[in-house]
């Protein structure tokens, strides 16, 4: 089992029948792991499964050009409302509305 490299981690809250889930808690009480340590290999299992399929990669590039797609038409619109006036993209920045939510003066 692998540890997260960026030192965050998600919560994940799945709803699993009731006779899934008691074999489930057997085979990890078997495999003397906690139901977490359990579901956190499955999750690594599936994904690497995933990674192998031949397809997979060519989705996961389709999945990134529609990113940038829907990136480039935001950018555009938001050039379209400010013409040259556009504010500059600055990846280390904080947002406008997430300084103000926090409490500090916007720009």
């Amino acid at each position: 089992m692998s540890e997260p490299k960026s030192g965050g981690v998600k919560t994940l809250g799945i709803k699993v029948p009731d006779a899934l889930h008691a074999q489930f808690a057997l085979v990890a009480q078997l495999d003397g792991i906690s139901l977490g340590d359990a579901a956190l290999r499955a999750v690594e299992l599936y994904v690497s499964t995933k990674k192998a399929e031949p397809d997979f990669a060519a989705r996961a590039q389709a999945a990134l050009e529609e990113i940038e797609r829907e990136a480039a038409a935001r950018r555009g619109a938001i050039q379209g409302l400010f013409g040259d006036d556009a504010p500059a993209a600055d990846a280390g920045t904080t947002t406008s509305r997430s300084r103000r939510r926090s409490g500090e003066a916007s720009d």
